[in-house]
């Protein structure tokens, strides 16, 4: 057998269902390398070694019972800092709420026990999560392994960097803008943010704005995939409601799509310029290769909406940080970007804040009719490599911060807006001041509920011409 880390997420629960290793084995070989590892790479914000060791203790007289047993038994996979695990703690990158112990568990903890998942750690998050950078005052920078004088991204930057270092084969991850996609692409993995509503936010949480999806962050399709299936059951009372899968949504990676009409778009959405690696194009140039290989037409996509359009992303945005209860002296505690955030969402009225939801919903029917007759758009995943630790953080000037974010990120947040899915997978890499990165692709449906076809496009990619799974330096 591989080394346990070797293992995809697939891979490691059939070994240990074939008793080819133990769960106890695998929580302690996982928590060894979180050890020795996550600190240069800040994936960890914190390990919980006697949470996991209790779970693997449990799966192990699971095993010896026999029976039916979850997809994912004695598989690590950690929850992000900004989700609720109860008795762990719960600080969402942030000084402010440093100490804090999650009272119960959020749905999707739920549904990852179940599935057997063993609960390593809470990764690092920028604060609340706002961020397409990982660089919170309270725990390590996220770095991609590729590259450590690089950011991993953000907000899922700790669990990106933790399936990129290969601690675990699969992280919890959420994407509110691109939180899932922005760090996959900058450490070589693949991330999909689902369909508005697909993973739900119950049985405590609301769709609120309806930006944010759960999801992971995995190095193959087929482990995206299989974590849908888990993820995607609904809990009582959801606001949304969509059609399940054929069969599983793992079973569509076996199932190449029909001819597709793919629109390819490089000009950045919500600016009016920015500049575009030249690794960041290349990668697209191997996708479209690739796409008319597998007998998809491949045409050129409009622009959906304006960028000064775009800005109706902003009151929700700053609003939902807003909402964060905290005390009013805890704002001094707040990093710049989140202070500014959080009065930019003071400025704004109900009415404003009602107009932005109704022009976001616009939007939805702008791209509709921008890319009518398109199945699927292709796009960079980010429009340069990611930034050195430091040097997109701007806390003298939050809002240069918040632009230099929009150019690094000008194609993920308008998936968030109109709903649809969009994957990312890293198809590219190439040598960047002496150092190998992965550049990844954006494959973004026109329609809700697309994640069958997705998956089944970026499977075929993926067989077509497999990715190295992580940097060859991860020992």
């Amino acid at each position: 057998m591989s080394d346990i880390h070797e293992l995809d997420a697939l891979g490691l629960a059939a070994a240990v269902r074939a008793g080819d290793v133990s769960p106890d084995e695998v929580a302690r070989h996982t928590l060894e390398r979180a050890e020795r590892l996550g600190p240069a790479v800040g994936a960890f914000a914190h390990l919980t070694p006697d949470l996991a060791l209790e779970q693997a203790a449990l799966a192990g007289r699971r095993l010896r019972e026999g029976g039916a047993l979850p997809p994912f038994l004695g598989v690590p996979v950690p929850v992000k800092d900004l989700t609720m695990v109860a008795g762990q703690p719960f600080e969402a990158g942030s000084a402010a709420l440093r100490g804090t112990i999650a009272p119960a568990d959020d749905g999707v903890t739920i549904r990852l026990r179940e599935a057997g998942t063993l609960m390593v750690g809470k990764t690092t998050t920028p604060e609340l999560g706002l961020p397409a950078y990982t660089e919170p005052d309270v725990a390590p920078a996220a770095r991609t392994p590729w590259d450590p004088r690089r950011s991993a991204g953000g907000s899922s930057g700790g669990a990106a960097a933790a399936v990129a270092a290969g601690i675990v084969p699969a992280a919890h991850g959420s994407d509110g803008g691109g939180s899932i996609r922005i760090p996959a692409a900058a450490c070589g993995l693949v991330g999909l943010k689902a369909t508005r509503g697909r993973v739900s936010k119950g049985p405590l949480g609301v769709d609120g704005a309806g930006l944010t999806v759960d999801g992971v962050l995995t190095r193959t399709v087929r482990d995206t995939a299989a974590f849908l299936d888990v993820l995607s059951r609904p809990w009582p009372g959801d606001h949304y409601l969509l059609p399940g899968p054929r069969e599983t949504f793992l079973a569509a990676c076996d199932r190449p799509p029909r001819r597709l009409r793919v629109g390819v778009l490089t000009q950045p959405i919500n600016v009016h310029d920015a500049t575009v690696h030249p690794g960041a194009l290349a990668a697209v140039d191997r996708a479209v290769g690739l796409l008319e290989g597998l007998g998809h037409e491949l045409t050129g996509a409009a622009v959906p909406f304006s960028p000064e359009d775009w800005e109706s992303f902003n009151p929700l945005w700053a609003v939902g940080a807003l909402s964060v209860p905290l005390p009013p002296e805890a704002e001094e505690l707040l990093v710049p970007l989140t202070r500014w955030m959080r009065e930019r969402g003071r400025r704004y009225s109900g009415v404003d804040y009602a107009r932005a939801v109704a022009a976001v919903q616009g939007l939805a029917r702008s791209a509709a009719t921008a890319w009518a007759g398109l199945d699927v758009v292709l796009t960079p995943a980010l429009a340069t490599p990611p930034p050195i630790v430091g040097t997109m953080r701007d806390d003298a000037d939050p809002a240069a911060d918040f632009e230099a974010q929009k150019a690094f990120t000008p194609w993920t947040s308008p998936w968030n807006m109109i709903g649809a899915p969009a994957i990312t997978v890293p198809l590219h890499r190439e040598e960047v001041d002496g150092r190998v990165l992965p550049f990844g692709v954006q494959l973004g449906a026109t329609r809700l509920g697309q994640e069958e076809l997705l998956l089944g496009l970026a499977a075929a990619l993926e067989e077509a011409d497999p990715w190295p799974t992580g940097p060859v330096a991860v020992g």
